[in-house]
């Protein structure tokens, strides 16, 4: 899979690894319907998931954040600014965002 196989087969490589990624995708989906049919089936059970998966979400985002900082890659106040005009572009500045990802 990768830039190998589409140098040496051209499309027909790029086709094949198309549809390998299409298969491990099908492969989590099922993974994840699975889990939830299985195990956490009570509203206070998928909640607390959703808190601890919202949590690791938020410790990612900031060490990415803290580590582009000092590389010097991104300006913090920049970034501080850049959120702030995208937290209002929906409407009203309340930390959220319900807008489009990609303008």
């Amino acid at each position: 899979m990768g830039w190998g196989r589409m140098l040496l087969l051209g499309n027909w490589g790029q086709q094949m690894d198309i549809e390998d990624q299409r298969t491990e995708i099908e492969d989590l989906r099922r993974q994840l319907q699975a889990g939830a049919r299985a195990g956490s089936t009570t509203l206070e059970n998928r909640v607390t998931q959703l808190e601890k998966e919202n949590s690791e979400l938020r410790l990612y985002l900031a060490s990415l954040i803290r580590y582009l900082g000092h590389n010097g890659v991104l300006q913090q106040d920049e970034f501080r600014e850049l959120v702030e005009t995208i937290d209002t572009e929906d409407g009203s500045a309340d930390g959220s965002y319900d807008g489009k990802i990609i303008k």
